[in-house]
């Protein structure tokens, strides 16, 4: 049985309907998926962005601010998220496992990541969170809480904060214990809450990027693949052009080759890539795709982006 490390991005489960119920029915639909390749007898570790979740709940967080009920940081807000989100998946899995007699486990476990306080990222803020806004209401924004926001591939503006690289998972040996004993488990949920390490770990203002930290948990559980899903089927090169070309197979050198092109958007579709290099670069057995939910029951069937070492 292969190790899979499945990451399900934040803006596939908010596509539209920012209501606990709509982001429910998705995830609904997504696990019927995921059990789909439970039951071909592959084993899988969950995490999943929270970007929209996030950024939403921050912007409920400050409306409804007062000083008997002050905002929470944005470190709690990603513990807020990696709770309701996994608490969605682990009802959606199980139910779907029980509809189709399956004996099998789902948990899911508050994930922290420790990053260097020393990481440049923390003076170039860079990861999108929360919705997108037009370039007139994202300056609005911009005036009222001072933040930074940016155009994000071609969708609208975000705002964007800090980013470093996620180092280490501080519940590493629990997460493996869970996975030996097969347990599905939900872990790393919007990259895992960013703390540092001083006298003990701490929480941090930042977000981690979910591919790199399934990057790290691919690592830390010993995967044998990370399929990164997003809302395309393939990765493509000249994007948006007359000459777009899907990508089905490539090689680590293809994809580092593609990368300094700057063929993949920053935010967007680069980090995607850059962790799947990661991953794959660690043995030459490992794998990566990256395509989309609908996909992830015919993956036998060379559907997405495959990155390997060598083709």
């Amino acid at each position: 049985m292969s190790v899979n490390v499945i990451a399900l991005g934040g803006n596939a489960i908010l596509e539209t309907d920012p209501t606990d119920e709509g982001q429910k029915a998705i995830v609904r639909q997504a696990a019927k998926s995921i059990a789909d390749f439970v039951e071909k007898g592959e084993q899988v570790v969950l995490c999943h962005g929270n970007g929209p979740q996030v950024g939403n709940l921050l912007l409920q967080q400050k409306v409804s601010q007062s000083p008997k009920n002050p905002a929470m940081k944005l470190d709690t807000c990603v513990a807020m998220t990696q709770g309701s989100i996994g608490y969605w998946l682990q009802q959606a899995l199980t139910n779907e496992f029980t509809k189709r007699s399956l004996n099998q486990s789902v948990v899911s476990i508050i994930t922290q990541i420790r990053v260097d306080q020393e990481d440049p990222a923390f003076q170039k803020p860079s990861k999108p969170i929360g919705p997108f806004y037009t370039k007139e209401e994202a300056e609005n924004e911009a005036q009222m809480d001072g933040g930074t926001y940016i155009e994000d591939a071609g969708r609208g503006y975000r705002k964007v904060v800090p980013s470093p690289q996620p180092k280490e998972i501080v519940e590493k040996e629990a997460i493996q214990a869970l996975v030996a004993a097969n347990i599905v488990t939900i872990c790393a949920g919007g990259g895992g809450i960013p703390v540092i390490a001083k006298e003990g770990d701490e929480g941090i203002e930042a977000v981690n990027d979910k591919d790199f930290s399934a990057a790290v948990l691919a690592e830390a559980v010993k995967a044998d693949r990370l399929i990164i899903l997003t809302g395309v089927d393939n990765i493509y090169i000249n994007y948006g052009k007359l000459t777009q070309q899907a990508l089905t197979q490539i090689n680590l050198s293809e994809a580092k080759k593609y990368i300094d092109e700057g063929q993949f958007a920053p935010g967007s579709m680069l980090p995607k890539v850059e962790a799947a290099v990661q991953f794959v670069k660690g043995e030459a057995s490992r794998s990566a795709v990256i395509t989309s939910i609908e996909q992830l029951g015919h993956l036998t069937e060379n559907v997405g982006t495959v990155i390997r070492q060598t083709r």
